[in-house]
């Protein structure tokens, strides 16, 4: 073996040519050199812009072939690789150096404590390095605690601790783009109350639960909570210091033009400060807290909810495209040029010796639909047979959901989880501040409901097991 690559390390791929032919396996499946763009175990935050300008640069390429130059010395199968759309994510370096400004209103101990680690050396310790931060972020809650024992009691800092997590998941589990508006803080609230309910009276091992009310593991379980993947935590903010109070503008006027990273933090930490209360009720409240926090929905059926989807993120197909399917790594050829086709969707055409001619189909997920646009990026190409399928989709839903709503038109399909029959989808009602999607509108109380039969977007199910 010549090395390994850690994974999220971004490449750009080519093909090995050997005797006038890309080297692949049995199968067709390239084996292909690459030149390293950024190491993730040696990325800082200079890396993030350096992601950004290659990136750039490379969508306005036009190139005869993907042949590999003469510098290149080793292989992989294109197995292992995937397509990198994101940047590695940083905190900003920490600017000036007085006390932290209290920010918004009446907090509460935990609160307080949450806030108190997100501006601590210890925690922006663990985002200095892309890998490993699952584990970083978990050691650094660990030495603030030890350091802390004579601040606050044992059991409050430990709350605290589990809040963070479960306020973590919640934001980054659901759609950023909702921002405070009332749909996405009662969709953070319904991911908070399927945490508590895997910790209080169901704790199971698969699920991430040590001992009951083990928040911390329940949401940062990465088999239940695939945002936690290694890969994700290096190119999303989850495992940051977001709270940190230099990073958010200074409550400045709404004309008043603020930075890219001030509008990131500002919105982040307001749909923190917007639920922060609502979940810490759900988590170490009573019944009477999920009453008044979900109100017109049975007490019973909300402390059965463990499981939810968003139909959105579900499996794609699209059996109005039934000649359109993914190419996760194959060679395309005319004459002596290849092309690597990997991780792309492509519509397959006419087939011709040797396999099919094709073009490239670009998907585009817009919050209703998506949009498929069909584009001949390799004019006289072939793409090999052996890697088209034809298969027609199959367990294909409109929208991913179940039956029973009627639409005049289907803009988006989806495969439905497998557990879902095992359930019953729940409508769940919230009466919450609402301050848009920015985060930054007047307050005003309003009803909403996610879930139930027709909700298109996030889906809560009770009694799952």
């Amino acid at each position: 073996m010549a090395g390994t690559l850690a994974q999220g390390t971004s490449v750009i791929p080519c093909l090995v040519i050997r005797n006038g032919k890309p080297l692949t396996d049995k199968g067709g499946t390239p084996y292909v050199g690459f030149d390293v763009v950024i190491d993730s175990r040696k990325a800082v935050y200079a890396s993030t812009q350096k992601f950004k300008d290659i990136n750039a640069q490379r969508k306005g390429m036009t190139v005869e072939n993907h042949h590999c130059g003469k510098g290149v010395k080793h292989v992989m199968s294109i197995r292992g690789m995937y397509a990198l759309g994101k940047p590695p994510f940083f905190d900003p370096a920490r600017r000036g150096s007085g006390t932290p400004k209290r920010r918004g209103g009446k907090r509460s101990e935990l609160d307080t404590i949450v806030r108190a680690f997100h501006n601590s050396k210890l925690c922006g310790a663990a985002n200095h390095k892309l890998i490993g931060r699952r584990a970083a972020l978990a050691h650094a809650w660990d030495r603030f605690i030890a350091d802390n024992q004579g601040r606050w009691d044992k059991t409050t800092i430990a709350r605290a601790k589990h809040l963070d997590y479960a306020m973590r998941t919640a934001i980054y589990e659901g759609h950023l783009d909702r921002g405070c508006s009332a749909y996405g803080a009662c969709e953070r609230n319904i991911v908070a109350l399927s945490i508590r309910n895997r910790g209080r009276g169901a704790c199971r091992a698969g699920q991430g639960c040590r001992f009951p009310m083990d928040y911390q593991g329940i949401s940062s379980k990465v088999s239940q909570y695939n945002i936690w993947d290694e890969f994700l935590t290096q190119i999303s903010g989850l495992a940051s210091c977001f709270l940190r109070d230099d990073l958010r503008s200074e409550g400045s006027p709404q004309d008043m033009p603020r930075s890219s990273s001030e509008t990131y933090y500002d919105k982040i930490g307001g749909m923190y400060e917007q639920n922060v209360g609502d979940v810490e009720r759900i988590l170490f409240g009573s019944d009477r807290d999920l009453r008044e926090i979900f109100p017109k929905t049975n007490v019973a059926s909300l402390k059965s909810v463990r499981h939810y989807y968003h139909a959105p993120a579900m499996g794609k197909c699209f059996p109005q495209y039934p000649r359109v399917e993914y190419m996760s790594g194959a060679v395309a050829r005319k004459g002596k040029d290849f092309a690597l086709i990997a991780n792309t969707r492509i519509e397959v055409g006419k087939k011709v010796a040797g396999g099919y001619r094709f073009k490239e189909a670009k998907l585009a997920l817009e919050h209703d639909r998506d949009v498929m646009t069909i584009v001949d990026s390799y004019p006289g190409f072939v793409v090999d047979g052996g890697k088209v399928s034809l298969r027609s989709s199959k367990k294909c839903s409109p929208y991913g959901i179940p039956g029973g709503c009627r639409f005049k038109s289907v803009k988006r399909y989806r495969r439905k989880p497998p557990w879902l029959r095992a359930g019953r989808s729940l409508a769940i009602h919230c009466t919450i501040d609402d301050r848009g999607e920015d985060c930054r509108g007047a307050v005003r109380k309003k009803p909403v409901t996610v879930g139930g039969t027709c909700d298109t977007q996030m889906r809560p199910v009770a009694g799952v097991r």
